[in-house]
């Protein structure tokens, strides 16, 4: 949950956007599973537009002690992390009033171990927002991207630090 979070059954809405490519659907693959094995309840959709072709792709993750729906209603996410800087005015409205906006300005690119490690860099900025153990989220790494454990958990790492 959201550290600090005293309300009893608060979902946490995450979106996760970015283009075709970027790994929008892993970050949220890793996202789902960390807050699943914390034993909350979670659900997870996607929208992959034209992905195919560099397009548009989103994930909804939602999780909490019970949550109903896997879409984040315009205007609730609690969380956007936007993987392209072009796709922030286009999932802007998802924000809700207060929400936080975690985009590629808040890591340092050059310093990632492999430009296709940036999904996990702003999950560990995310990440120190959540209330998940950091042994959680390298173990959940290393299952869901077992050929390139290290590379992801770095620049994982890289991310918490920045943030």
């Amino acid at each position: 949950m959201q550290k600090g979070s005293t309300a009893e059954n608060r979902v946490i809405n995450v979106v996760i956007a970015g283009l075709g490519g970027q790994g929008v659907l892993k970050a949220s693959d890793v996202l789902a599973q960390v807050a699943f094995r914390a034993g909350l309840d979670v659900k997870k959709s996607e929208i992959h537009g034209m992905s195919q072709r560099g397009g548009s792709v989103s994930s909804d993750v939602r999780f909490g002690d019970r949550v109903w729906s896997p879409m984040v209603p315009p205007g609730e996410a609690d969380f956007l992390v936007v993987l392209a800087p072009d796709q922030e005015p286009v999932f802007r409205h998802v924000l809700r009033p207060g929400g936080k906006l975690i985009g590629v300005d808040r890591i340092r690119v050059e310093q990632l171990p492999n430009r296709k490690s940036l999904n996990m860099a702003l999950l560990g900025v995310l990440s120190r927002d959540l209330d998940f153990p950091e042994d959680l989220w390298q173990e959940v790494i290393a299952e869901v991207l077992p050929k390139a454990v290290e590379v992801n958990w770095k620049a994982f790492q890289l991310g918490r630090a920045a943030a």
